[in-house]
């Protein structure tokens, strides 16, 4: 996993929803730099992560 997916995902599991932009897709690859299977393995993870936390 790359840097850009590991900060991506952290954003997203401590970004508040309703402060996320939509549609989420582009705005992962336009501010992280992420090909469209990246963002995919960063929302993964991002899950990952808040269920560890609950």
């Amino acid at each position: 996993m790359t840097d850009a997916i590991q900060k991506a995902a952290r954003w997203l599991a401590t970004t508040p929803d309703d402060r996320k932009p939509h549609p989420l897709m582009p705005y992962l690859r336009r501010e992280f730099g992420l090909s469209p299977s990246q963002a995919v393995e960063a929302i993964r993870e991002a899950n990952l992560i808040r269920a560890r936390a609950a």
